[in-house]
């Protein structure tokens, strides 16, 4: 079993939503409008969708949404969310690899979007499996969008063992990578800490392994699945991407 199939509960869930913002989450949608060239009716895909902070916005904007997530707590909220608001969002809880309720969709959507290091979570043939399922699923013409945060031109140049970062009012995390470069990998060791009302503090351990890949990887992988990289970017603004940014966000076509 995959770490990422049992980490997201708890309160790592909770921080990871405490973590974005309104305005960050205004910024990731604007970015997905403009690079995936979607209009109203149009079918698109929101892989590892969390609680939906991507999919009901653009659900909104008349985007016919399927959305999939390994959370059962974030899709139950999000289809909660979708059917009070009557809009219009297909969510699966599933493991993304591997569910077969997708299984009848192929090349019926025009936009995919995978946002958030969860690109980066597969060792090489997952990855490859991972991209070839995107583009099974995508039109011919259909445009992805994925970003990462673990691509080695962004993580590697200011790489930090130990780090604390505080996550909304009451929740801190601890942050412990281990580089394995042999492996391509990070190993994370994450200590949530959470001081409730009357003083008391939460404690929860978990561990991570991200895979890095370099620009140049990521681009012949999606190439050989059939999908062009148009573009590289290296924040949300549409700035062409510079070793060291923030994140990679990276645009590519299905021939």
């Amino acid at each position: 079993m995959s770490w990422y199939q049992t980490f997201f509960h708890g309160l790592p869930q909770q921080a990871w939503q405490a973590a974005q913002t309104d305005e960050q989450n205004q910024l990731d949608l604007e970015m997905i409008v403009e690079t995936l060239s979607f209009g109203p009716d149009d079918r698109v895909l929101d892989v590892f969708c969390g609680y939906g902070r991507h999919t009901l916005p653009l659900a909104r904007m008349g985007a016919q949404m399927t959305a999939v997530d390994i959370s059962e707590e974030y899709i139950t909220a999000l289809k909660a969310a979708a059917k009070t608001e009557k809009l219009d969002v297909r969510a699966i809880q599933a493991d993304f690899l591997t569910t077969p309720a997708l299984a009848d969709d192929t090349e019926t959507f025009d936009a995919a979007y995978c946002l958030g290091n969860s690109f980066c979570f597969f060792p090489y043939p997952d990855m490859l499996a991972f991209l070839q399922r995107i583009a099974h699923l995508l039109r011919p013409g259909g445009r992805l969008l994925v970003h990462s945060s673990m691509v080695a031109e962004v993580v590697l140049p200011d790489f930090q063992e130990r780090n604390w970062m505080p996550v909304g009012d009451d929740m801190t995390v601890l942050v412990e990578n281990q580089y394995e470069p042999l492996e391509g990998s990070i190993h994370q060791q994450l200590t949530y800490l959470k001081t409730h009302t009357d003083g008391s503090v939460e404690s929860v351990q978990r561990t991570a392994v991200y895979y890095v890949y370099t620009l140049a990887q990521l681009s012949r992988l999606l190439s050989q699945v059939g999908l062009t990289v148009e573009a590289v970017y290296g924040t949300v603004h549409l700035e062409p991407f510079m070793v060291g940014d923030e994140g990679a966000w990276i645009v590519a076509e299905k021939a």
